[in-house]
């Protein structure tokens, strides 16, 4: 596991805004707060690993879709779409010209129960502007011939702002022109939060190498950590690391056409990666948590599990090669797969950034925005995000998405 060198002290000794965590959901508020106008404080990013070898961000699969069964879920993305193909017009005409490649997500039910989930959803998206459309088995068979569809119910598919894009890119382009804007990065690690005597506010955070930052606002955005980094403002968050696996593969036969991110009914995910290689995800049938430096590949889950599926599903990929594989980690929100945003209760200057269950690179534009309105503001200004806020966490009350990956 890679560590952090060569750890840097800040250059001032107190900030308006702390930022625990400086990949891609840190960077999106920083971006956010120091490019807002009515913003003209001190942001300081604390960030442990800044090769970011092992963040969340770095395992992305870079995948946006707005197939989601709440409404404010596709809101997020459709946010995030059209923000990710303007870049130009929101960071300057140096910014990268990025595109969606637009292969879609095809849900595949194969009992009618899932299959009503998928009608409810679909109601809820069209309601919100998607292009989602709903197939038979038929249909998708007429559009997608190298399907096996025998044992399907229904499918449910959107190609409008919906599949692939450079995520990377974007990260690189948060946070270098958060920089640039004024936010100062450092490579260290947040050890110990101190607040008042009320217990009411954040007054600081001592770093690793033992200066303490006095602190006006902290964001917690430390992604698997985020657990580690609330507790140590005594705060519990239902947050844990679960590994998610990749494999990179290529076909003797390659499809004719685009592979869409197909969710098949064994849990098992597969999209069209380049020209002629595919991309490959799923996890094993006993999910725990994890370590946060537990990197180790599941060599049988690939042979036993995830190749049969796929194999099944299009007979075509019956002889297929890995060419890569690697293992990346969900920040899990046990309680509903659904982000921690906004303040805690009590701590009102505390800000959650967390809990992301695989949403997060599609999810970061809206949720570095919403960070950023609430931290100058006290209250969202575009798109309210308190359905996500953590009083669900303390009544125990999930935010349910039913469309979960």
């Amino acid at each position: 596991m890679a560590n952090m060198v060569k750890a840097e002290a800040p250059k001032r000794a107190s900030y308006d805004v702390v930022i625990v965590g400086g990949a891609m959901m840190g960077s999106s508020a920083a971006w956010f707060l120091t490019s807002n106008p009515d913003f003209d404080g001190t942001v300081l990013v604390v960030e442990r690993d800044q090769s970011y070898e092992y963040a969340a961000t770095s395992h992305t699969n870079s995948c946006i879709r707005q197939q989601f069964s709440t409404d404010l879920n596709v809101r997020i993305s459709q946010f995030g779409a059209a923000f990710v193909q303007d870049l130009p017009s929101v960071m300057g005409a140096d910014a990268p010209k990025l595109k969606i490649q637009n292969f879609g997500y095809m849900y595949l039910a194969d009992s009618e129960r899932f299959a009503d989930v998928l009608r409810a959803s679909h109601k809820v998206q069209v309601a919100a502007g998607a292009a989602t459309r709903l197939l038979t088995p038929e249909q998708i068979k007429a559009a997608y011939p190298f399907y096996a569809v025998d044992d399907l119910v229904l499918g449910s598919i959107n190609t409008v702002d919906e599949g692939y894009f450079d995520g990377i890119t974007l990260f690189d382009m948060f946070r270098r022109e958060a920089r640039k804007a004024g936010a100062e990065y450092v490579a260290n690690e947040v050890v110990a939060i101190g607040k008042n005597a009320a217990g009411t506010r954040v007054e600081s955070v001592t770093l690793k190498t033992g200066e303490v930052i006095a602190c006006g606002q902290l964001v917690n955005a430390s992604g698997t950590r985020g657990a580690k980094t609330a507790a140590m403002a005594g705060i519990a968050i239902p947050i844990e690391p679960r590994k998610r696996f990749t494999w990179v593969f290529t076909a003797e036969q390659p499809l004719d056409r685009p592979l869409p991110l197909t969710i098949d009914p064994s849990g098992v995910h597969f999209r069209q990666d380049g020209k002629t290689s595919y991309m490959a995800g799923g996890h094993a049938a006993h999910d725990p948590a994890v370590a946060q430096d537990d990197f180790a590949m599941d060599h049988g889950l690939w042979e036993n599990h995830i190749w049969p599926a796929i194999a099944t599903r299009i007979p075509q990929f019956e002889a297929i090669k890995v060419m890569r594989e690697w293992v990346g980690h969900y920040d899990m929100n046990t309680l509903d797969q659904n982000a921690i945003v906004g303040p805690h209760d009590q701590i009102t200057n505390f800000l959650f950034l967390n809990g992301f269950s695989g949403h997060g690179l599609q999810q970061s534009p809206a949720m570095g925005r919403g960070t950023a309105e609430w931290l100058i503001h006290g209250a969202y200004q575009s798109l309210d995000l308190s359905p996500l806020g953590y009083d669900r966490v303390l009544r125990g009350a999930p935010y349910v998405e039913k469309a979960i990956i």
